[in-house]
């Protein structure tokens, strides 16, 4: 997988990916991502990519020529499989959208920043508006970083257990179960013993249990997508 980036401020993403999953799916030769600088396609000697909205207002937008020059060339060495822009007003990034951006081979991230860009960017080009959550940042960045960390790390051979993304909470719209590890006791306080059985069936059910129990009971609204009812909940025992 490829991913290309697009940014005002590329320093943010210096950190998120020379560590953790990212760098080690760039080790291996899993995936590729590569970050622009806007402004090395602005024209003029100030290297300007902003400028004031039509009609007043607050804020500065993001202007169309540097950030259409930069898709452009970009264009021109591969064919993107998605153009995506970071966005408040975007569709909810979730799990399954990250199973299905796994599945591309070129993804293309615009992020955005001051009050957005020119309308005529995203008419012309994206062609997926992700959002992050009901909230505000000061760029697109982190975000994309978000997106980036969730769909790369769902690549066979990302990860040394390759088992592990597919138990991860949200898959099949579940949160995770309860998670233990050493010691199997702990002032007062006790692992599960069908975790400590060795019973490979009975250890399923019991976290298959507990997942659809917790999913009731934190995020309802999962609970209410995964066509599960309260005959899934063969126990009410924490």
């Amino acid at each position: 997988m490829h991913i290309d980036i697009i940014s005002v401020v590329p320093g943010l993403l210096e950190g998120p990916f020379s560590h953790s999953i990212l760098k080690r799916a760039e080790e291996k030769g899993l995936a590729t991502i590569r970050v622009h600088n806007l402004r090395d396609y602005a024209t003029g000697k100030q290297k300007q990519v902003d400028d004031y909205a039509f009609g007043g207002g607050a804020g500065m937008v993001m202007m169309i020529e540097p950030i259409a020059n930069c898709i452009e060339a970009l264009q021109k060495e591969r064919t993107y499989d998605e153009i995506i822009y970071m966005t408040p007003d975007g569709k909810t990034f979730d799990q399954p959208m990250a199973n299905t951006l796994s599945m591309k081979q070129n993804l293309l991230i615009l992020c955005g920043h001051y009050k957005g860009v020119d309308e005529r960017i995203r008419e012309r080009f994206i062609t997926q508006e992700i959002s992050i959550g009901d909230f505000v940042l000061s760029g697109g960045e982190l975000a994309a970083a978000v997106v980036a960390d969730a769909v790369i790390r769902l690549l066979p051979g990302v990860l040394n257990d390759e088992t592990s993304a597919l138990t991860d909470s949200f898959q099949d719209n579940l949160l995770a179960p309860p998670v233990y590890t050493r010691p199997a006791e702990w002032q007062g306080m006790e692992v599960p013993e069908v975790l400590l059985s060795g019973h490979e069936a009975k250890i399923n059910e019991w976290r298959f249990e507990a997942s659809v129990r917790r999913t009731r009971e934190r995020r309802p609204d999962l609970w209410a997508k995964s066509g599960l009812g309260e005959s899934d909940l063969k126990s009410n025992k924490k």
